[in-house]
C-alpha cells in the first residue's frame, strides 16, 4: 500500500458539482473547460452554463485539487492528485477525527456494532497496523 501523499489539498470538502468536475478531470488526465463542459452536456437531461464549469474548475484550483496550465490560447486543468491518493487523505482525515472522540466507551460501543464482515475487516488492518510499527522499530 502507498504511504499517505506528502500534499494535501488546502481544503478537502468538495461539493456534488466540484467532485463530478473532478471526476471528469481523473478520467482525462487534463481538460479544458470546453471538455467538462461537453462531457457534462453528454447527458441529455442535464444544463449547466459554460461558465458554471469555468468558475468550479477556478474554485477546486483555488482549493488545491487542480493546477492550471496555459497551452497557446487554451487553458488545461490536471489533477494534483490521483483518485486513489484523495481517497487515502480523505479516509485518513475521516480516521483522525473518529479517534479524536477520544472516549473508549464510545469506540467500543461502535466496535460492538460492526457485523463480522467489518469486524475481519478491522482485524485486517489492526495485523497491517501492528507490522507496519514492528517494521518501524526494526530499522
Amino acid at each position: 500500500m502507498a504511504p499517505l501523499p506528502d500534499y494535501r489539498p488546502k481544503q478537502l470538502s468538495v461539493g456534488p458539482l466540484e467532485a463530478e468536475i473532478l471526476q471528469i478531470i481523473w478520467e482525462l488526465g487534463s481538460a479544458t473547460v470546453k471538455d467538462v463542459h461537453d462531457r457534462i452536456l453528454s447527458d441529455p437531461n442535464r444544463e449547466l452554463a459554460y461558465t458554471s464549469v469555468t468558475t468550479v474548475l477556478r474554485r477546486l484550483t483555488d482549493k488545491g485539487w487542480l493546477a492550471c496550465d496555459k497551452k497557446g490560447k487554451a487553458f488545461y486543468w490536471r489533477p494534483l492528485l490521483t483518485k486513489q491518493q484523495a481517497e487515502m487523505i480523505k479516509a485518513h482525515e475521516q480516521l483522525q477525527r473518529f479517534l479524536a472522540v477520544g472516549n473508549p466507551d464510545v469506540i467500543a460501543a461502535f466496535a460492538d456494532s460492526l457485523d463480522e464482515a467489518s469486524s475481519n475487516q478491522i482485524e485486517a488492518i489492526a495485523k497491517r497496523i501492528q507490522a507496519a510499527r514492528q517494521a518501524r522499530e526494526g530499522k
